[in-house]
């Protein structure tokens, strides 16, 4: 076979290659395979007892104490929201965002990826703003600096009392540095439109996060959210049976909390629970606890977001109520009262 040939037949793989990449279903399927991948990796390792000690580990004082902690997070990422949303002139009053936000995490908690439901609120409040791209690129910067300030925190906590993960910190960070540089790098050398999108992007970022007060808001509001999700893991860890001090515990939950932000994974569970047996069996605590304690947290996680289900309810009502066709009485000639 001619060079030429050659050339041309992998250039057809590599745009297939590329198109079957870019297909939703494949990219939705990668990731269910990876979540159940991992429970069952999980499952082979330690066996379903831990699982099971989990799940019943629910009672009403732990499912009280997370949706307590859940009510107080949702609340703060809404606010977190609504300021970047503000400033992108695609602003929401306050409760609507909080109500918004339980649904979105809802969808996220619900369905695979774990992306869907800021997806939705993302185009939900673009298109009622009147502007879809504005509305996608505050639910963007409002999730990136969510993400930044609990990477900044794990990074902070486990390297002042996760001794057990220090040898493993200081590698994973400079790695991810690395790749981040290097891809930056090469896009905007590359590329004169990815240098003008780069730009773009970094000026919205700056109008959406720019101001000190709006900085400082916004960090705030990340840290609760953060904090709010390592005592709900606290109380699980607690409440089958492992005891850990509590700078420990922060430590192994921050982890955790990473783990269960990579987006592959089956509605959440898979990384996690893969990540928290690892995790605890490092520090001593046994793999074991680590998943029963991963695997309640990941219950109460879907029970906190059921506030959700009374919004969307609620919401339902006011709009069949807003949209019902109105009934007027009319008197005709003859005395007879006609309906329309």
């Amino acid at each position: 076979m001619s060079p030429i040939r050659i050339a041309s037949s992998s250039t057809r793989i590599g745009s297939r290659a590329r198109a079957a990449w870019g297909s939703r279903r494949l990219r939705l399927a990668v990731r269910v395979l990876v979540g159940v991948g991992v429970l069952m990796a999980v499952v082979a390792q330690v066996g379903t007892g831990p699982f099971v000690h989990g799940l019943l580990s629910v009672d009403l004082r732990v499912i009280v104490a997370a949706l307590a902690l859940s009510a107080t997070a949702t609340a703060a990422a809404a606010w977190r929201w609504s300021i970047i949303a503000k400033r992108l002139g695609v602003g929401l009053p306050y409760r609507r965002a909080i109500g918004m936000y339980y649904r979105s995490q809802l969808l996220n908690t619900v369905l695979p990826g774990g992306v869907v439901g800021d997806v939705q609120r993302a185009l939900t409040q673009g298109r009622d703003a009147g502007d879809v791209g504005q509305g996608a690129r505050a639910v963007v910067i409002e999730r990136t600096v969510g993400q930044v300030v609990q990477v900044a925190l794990a990074v902070v906590v486990i390297a002042c009392f996760g001794a057990e993960f220090q040898g493993y910190l200081l590698a994973t960070t400079g790695l991810v540095v690395t790749v981040i540089a290097l891809a930056t790098l090469a896009m905007t050398a590359t590329s004169a439109r990815a240098r003008a999108t780069l730009r773009r992007e970094l000026e919205e970022l700056s109008a959406g996060v720019g101001s000190a007060r709006a900085l400082l808001q916004v960090v705030v509001a990340s840290i609760v959210v953060v904090a709010c999700h390592v005592v709900t893991f606290g109380v699980a860890v607690a409440a089958v049976g492992a005891s850990v001090p509590p700078m420990r515990l922060a430590a192994l939950a921050l982890v955790v909390l990473l783990a269960g932000s990579i987006p592959l994974n089956l509605g959440g569970w898979g990384p996690r629970e893969g990540i928290a047996g690892w995790t605890f069996a490092l520090a001593g605590l046994g793999a074991s606890a680590g998943v029963a304690a991963a695997t309640l947290f990941g219950i109460l996680a879907m029970i906190a977001v059921t506030p959700a289900l009374v919004v969307a309810a609620t919401s339902a009502a006011r709009s069949a109520q807003t949209t019902a066709p109105e009934r007027t009485v009319v008197l005709t000639g003859t005395g007879r009262k006609e309906e329309s």
